[in-house]
């Protein structure tokens, strides 16, 4: 990027994805500005920014969401271009077009393709349009609670209450009969509302037990687009992702290039420019597939992608909005190995995996070859209750699948944090589960019962874990017998000889 629109990027997001995106910066010679709610005046990614503002109180709403305030920080502090990161204002197509109106360059797709496939629905009537076959449900949001119970019961439970303008799994309730249909729908809309400042939803079929496969897609302004292969993201727990790896275990090669070729397709359809992700549900029964969504902005796990292409998918979105064409074909991307990544939570599992924040009183993050951890935290730092908890995601790679697996199982044996509870035991145990081991595992994987299964294994593991520090604790404290009494040092002393045999 040796002469780019901009020499100075504000990063609109907090935590892990902010610390991601300022090094991305920092590689290319671009200075940051980082953004923080008071909540987060002593955060990582401020730390890490060239500069910081400060931009509300602790609630998003009052803060991060605040794109006005946002635009006001860059313009001040003579930020040339705006990185939303993911999450908060990443897909808000009105805040795009804000940053573009202020002069100010956008680092992510053009405000017509978020409004076109970032609304959920949009992008159904896009693929219904295009032939692209989508899972059975409406292709508009629905104003009331009884005309969606309608649809609901020609449909037949369960379906899915979703949120049109997000995703992360937040807006979302599953409803298997009609009597808990109104309370799921109140509540999918609150939290769209929180969550987007848009309480719109719309209804899908539930699809039983599928696969969640996703395609990365690359686009420059020139025309080319790419994919870079897809990402099981099945395993879920309240349609959160929690595990992620790539390649997907079962899927067959040539579904695979097809869905590719959807992914590709529909980016091309409206104009994409950035990275994105088109996501899928695959039937390993009947091996078809269902288009559910675009995701218009970098995904948490992207950094999966990237370890078995070899590229680096923050600093592509830079060079991207800088006017770069793309500097690789389709030909040149080649998966090698694999690669899993689990999302730490400040989370305790033994309380069905409730918030955990607090002060990390000590923190050892695992090391060795490809092992990498994307963390937003520190020793020290105190983690907030206003935001998700993700603390930090451990992404390791192999040269094969069961290779990433040891990696993997490896590193969270190694990792420690000290002060809150988090998910990691939990991870330990997941890993080492047979169905997991086999990969033919669905979104339907982490059922109540297998939770508690695994959070049973994980409490079981820190229990011996523990016990086997404080017996080393022991045996480092214990007194050692006088030198007088070891035979070898009561020969010398007997012979008077000052030094060893």
């Amino acid at each position: 990027m040796p002469h780019p629109p901009f020499h100075k990027v504000l990063v609109a997001n907090r935590g892990e994805i902010a610390v991601r995106v300022i090094r991305a910066c920092h590689e290319l010679g671009v200075r940051t500005v980082a953004v923080f709610s008071e909540a987060d005046r002593e955060a990582l990614h401020v730390r890490s920014a060239g500069e910081a503002v400060c931009i509300g109180p602790a609630p998003s709403s009052e803060s991060y969401l605040c794109g006005e305030v946002i635009i006001a920080a860059a313009l001040r502090t003579g930020a040339q271009a705006i990185h939303p990161g993911y999450g908060f204002l990443s897909e808000n197509a009105a805040f795009a077009q804000s940053v573009i109106d202020a002069g100010l360059v956008w680092i992510g797709p053009p405000p017509s393709a978020i409004e076109s496939m970032g609304s959920k629905t949009g992008a159904r009537q896009r693929m219904i349009a295009a032939g692209v076959p989508v899972v059975p449900g409406t292709s508009h949001a629905i104003a009331t609670a009884e005309e969606a119970l309608v649809l609901a019961v020609e449909f037949g439970f369960p379906v899915m209450i979703k949120a049109a303008a997000g995703g992360g799994g937040k807006g979302m309730r599953r409803v298997d009969h009609p009597d808990d249909f109104a309370s799921a729908w109140r509540s999918a809309q609150s939290e769209a509302r929180k969550s987007f400042k848009d309480d719109a939803v719309y209804l899908e079929k539930f699809v039983d037990d599928p696969k969640h496969i996703e395609i990365q897609v690359l686009a420059d302004a020139h025309g080319h687009t790419v994919h870079l292969f897809e990402r099981d993201c099945s395993v879920q727990r309240r349609n959160q992702k929690v595990v992620e790896e790539t390649p997907c275990a079962v899927l067959p090669n040539d579904t695979r290039l097809a869905m590719a070729a959807v992914a590709v397709q529909a980016a091309e359809a409206v104009g994409y420019v950035g990275a994105g992700t088109i996501e899928f549900l695959y039937s390993q029964a009947s091996g078809e597939f269902y288009f559910l969504e675009m995701n218009t902005r970098l995904q948490v796990e992207h950094p999966i992608t990237e370890m078995v292409t070899g590229i680096d998918l923050a600093r592509a979105q830079l060079r991207i909005a800088a006017g770069e064409p793309l500097w690789f074909a389709q030909k040149d991307i080649v998966q090698r190995g694999h690669a899993i990544e689990c999302r730490v939570y400040a989370e305790d599992p033994s309380q069905q995996f409730a918030p955990a924040p607090g002060r990390i009183s000590g923190l050892r993050e695992p090391g060795g070859p490809w092992v990498r951890v994307d963390s937003g935290v520190y020793a020290g730092y105190e983690v907030p209750i206003h935001y998700d908890p993700m603390i930090a995601k451990l992404v390791c790679w192999g040269s094969d699948r069961e290779e990433a697996i040891s990696r993997t199982i490896r590193a969270l044996r190694e990792y420690r944090v000290r002060g809150i509870r988090t998910s990691i035991p939990f991870f330990a145990a997941l890993l080492r589960d047979p169905d997991f081991a086999d990969g033919r595992y669905s979104t339907g994987f982490l059922s109540p019962e297998r939770l508690t299964r695994l959070t049973d294994a994980s409490r079981n593991d820190e229990i011996a874990t523990i016990a086997a520090a404080l017996a080393q604790f022991e045996r480092d404290t214990r007194p050692s017998r006088p030198e007088s009494a070891t035979p070898r040092e009561s020969a010398w002393k007997r012979s008077g000889r000052p030094g060893g045999a």
